[in-house]
């Protein structure tokens, strides 16, 4: 009797794995794969040396008090996403002998209708710059004082320009508003 209970167990579990192996479940799986890529913010300076903008600024030698020459400083945002734009310009005068040059006998003229004087020394373009987009000339024009003493002779100027620019979007209403300046070299 036991033998026949234990064949009687192993039939019946047999065919309970059997029963278990023939079941078919409907089964589905789905993968997505999503990139999601952040903008960019880039620009190029650009400083031209004609009014058509086609040479590229260059040194110049033999200037005199009084006289000017053609410089435009301008900036391209050739990145992906809209930005603020803002522009620190230094002059220096490097005489030949002893003495102290003033900065201020090389002047600009800085164009006061799209661009905004900032209190921390930096020039601000009054609206967002669009992908592709070129702002108005920061100054078009560097003029050397007529009032440029001998101490000035042989002397070196040079007008220097750091453009920066930050993302607008979400980031304030206009570019003085703006956070996220890189920190600059004085």
């Amino acid at each position: 009797m036991k033998k026949k209970l234990l064949m009687l167990s192993a039939v019946a579990i047999c065919i309970a794995i059997l029963a278990a192996g023939t079941l078919a479940f409907f089964t589905a799986e789905d993968t997505a794969h999503n990139v999601i890529t952040t903008g960019g913010v880039d620009i190029k300076l650009y400083e031209w040396g004609n009014d058509e903008k086609t040479e590229p600024f260059e040194d110049i030698e033999g200037l005199l008090p009084g006289m000017e020459v053609t410089k435009i400083a301008e900036v391209k945002n050739t990145g992906g996403a809209e930005a603020w734009i803002r522009v620190r310009v230094t002059k220096d005068i490097a005489l030949q002998g002893d003495g102290e040059a003033d900065p201020d006998m090389v002047s600009l003229d800085l164009n006061k209708e799209f661009w905004a004087q900032g209190d921390d020394g930096y020039i601000y373009y009054t609206r967002a710059l669009k992908p592709g987009e070129t702002t108005e000339p920061v100054f078009t024009t560097v003029r050397f004082d007529a009032a440029m003493g001998n101490e000035y002779q042989d002397a070196k100027a040079t007008v220097d320009v750091l453009a920066q620019a930050v993302q607008t979007a979400n980031n304030g209403t206009s570019a003085r508003d703006a956070q996220g300046w890189p920190a600059a070299n004085p």
